[in-house]
């Protein structure tokens, strides 16, 4: 184990640090300076003093970067898990510029504190090789994301999804540190690669199957796959709508991040095979099942919703099916094709609800909300058209090439055979299904007539142009994949 003084740890770590400090900033200048101005100007000031944070952080990344394996895994650092810390923090920027001009809360500076303190934890997610720290990192995470859904206090909706969330979330925190024990038992060590290293043999034993569905239990939790979905409808409701976009991006992003690291790395002598014809115990069919669950059930669902949070829901389940189609490749052209179709998700359902945050100020988010939107909101309408379509995988949006990527990454997975050729059917034809619900919310924004009495939505400027870049960054990154794919 490389040993390591305080001094040099602070350094690597100096970007999680940074995310602190500008926290601990956000919290100390609103409590004691801004508690009794009005709420735009708090909310302004702190939204100011979180961007800067994360912008130093990345810069600190981007000046700096690091290699380094130190404390036997717990911290590990490379060129990909800093560029991913990178979408990370951007991600959390974008949520925070949607947060501007949020009404639903008076405590501005706890709610930022709370989203740059997960972001902190995410950003540790991606950096470490060590069930232990997978496992504070991810407690850290669930517990600002169980408060970050209850923090509508005049909503009851926003409770009640917290609640569930926070039971279902303790739950599955219980199976993944039964799983993790299961492990450290089996292996006698923390580290991943160790773990890895002590699995022998074609058979597997029956401690570690049960170890292996464990950790799918846990982690399946995280990701919102088939069966361990059930809190995911509600909260994309219930939440403030930043914290639903953030719980559907950035940690999602690290949730699949750390997910494939367990399989691919800590279980790579695991593994077997979802071979059509040719199945072998292991990991990989576990996974197979629980992404055909998630891909059918996520798509067929969302077909019967009537709002446009649960659809988004629904629609980010079957989204995790195809994404652990990725992990079940494992495959270095499948990981890069996960991170890139991970990102590029997490960026696309960012600005759905940004639209969504906008239609709720003047009404819900049903459908009948959004009906005549393009009339009445013209350029968020037509970020929203972006958005639908590149969540339905249509060229040439930053979703199709995704799609297309990860699949091909799944065929080529099996050389010499199209064992795998059965769940990209699936996952194909799925797709196919989604495009109907997509096109559903399109069909009340560009063809519906607006309610009686409706009049045109103020949008500021600073909320157009958020939604516009983010909308230009899904044309861009589809058109020309290669600025993310060369990146990671």
């Amino acid at each position: 184990m490389t040993t390591i003084s305080y001094l040099d740890l602070s350094h690597l770590v100096m970007p999680e640090v940074i995310v602190v400090i500008a926290a601990l900033c956000v919290l100390s200048v609103d409590l004691m300076f801004l508690r009794a101005s009005e709420l735009r100007l708090r909310v302004s000031v702190g939204a100011m003093l979180s961007l800067a944070g994360c912008a130093a952080a990345v810069a600190w990344i981007l000046h700096t970067p690091q290699t380094a394996n130190v404390l036997d895994g717990m911290l590990v650092l490379n060129p990909l898990a800093q560029r991913v810390q990178i979408a990370l923090l951007l991600l959390t920027m974008l949520t925070v510029l949607i947060f501007i001009g949020s009404t639903f809360t008076q405590h501005v500076s706890e709610y930022l504190a709370l989203i740059l303190l997960a972001t902190v934890s995410t950003m540790f997610l991606v950096s470490t090789q060590d069930l232990l720290v997978i496992f504070l990192s991810l407690e850290l995470l669930s517990l600002s994301l169980y408060i970050l859904t209850a923090f509508n206090k005049r909503s009851g909706q926003s409770a009640e999804a917290a609640l569930k969330y926070f039971l279902f979330g303790g739950m599955s925190a219980a199976f993944l540190l039964f799983g993790f024990s299961l492990l450290y038992g089996w292996s006698n060590s923390t580290n991943l690669t160790r773990i890895a290293g002590s699995i022998h043999g074609p058979h597997l034993d029956p401690l570690l199957i049960v170890a292996i569905v464990m950790t799918v239990v846990g982690v399946g939790f995280k990701v919102a796959a088939v069966p361990f979905h059930f809190w995911a409808p509600d909260v994309y409701q219930g939440a403030p709508a930043p914290s639903a976009a953030f719980i559907a991006s950035g940690s999602k992003v690290a949730g699949f991040f750390i997910f494939y690291q367990l399989m691919a790395v800590g279980l790579a002598g695991a593994a077997g095979s979802a071979v059509w014809h040719g199945y072998v115990s292991g990991w990989v069919p576990v996974i197979a099942i629980v992404a055909v669950l998630s891909m059918v059930l996520g798509n067929l669902v969302a077909i019967r919703q009537t709002s446009v949070r649960r659809l988004l829901a629904y629609s980010a389940i079957a989204h995790a099916g195809y994404m652990l189609l990725g992990i079940l490749a494992h495959t270095g052209q499948s990981f890069a094709a996960l991170l890139y179709y991970a990102i590029t998700y997490a960026l696309t359902v960012l600005g759905a609800f940004g639209v969504v945050a906008l239609v709720e100020e003047t009404g819900g988010d049903s459908f009948s909300d959004f009906a005549g939107l393009s009339r009445r909101a013209p350029v968020p309408s037509f970020c929203m058209l972006i958005f639908m379509l590149s969540l339905a995988g249509i060229p040439p949006l930053a979703g199709f090439f995704g799609k297309f990527y990860l699949f091909s990454a799944v065929l080529t997975s099996t050389p010499g055979t199209l064992g795998l050729l059965w769940l990209v059917v699936l996952a194909i034809a799925m797709s196919a299904v989604s495009l109907y619900y997509y096109l559903k919310v399109l069909k009340c924004i560009y063809v519906a007539s607006p309610p009686a009495g409706a009049g045109p939505i103020g949008v500021s400027v600073l909320r157009q142009v958020v939604l516009c870049l983010i909308a230009l960054s899904v044309v861009l990154l589809g058109c020309a994949p290669n600025l993310l794919l060369r990146w990671l």
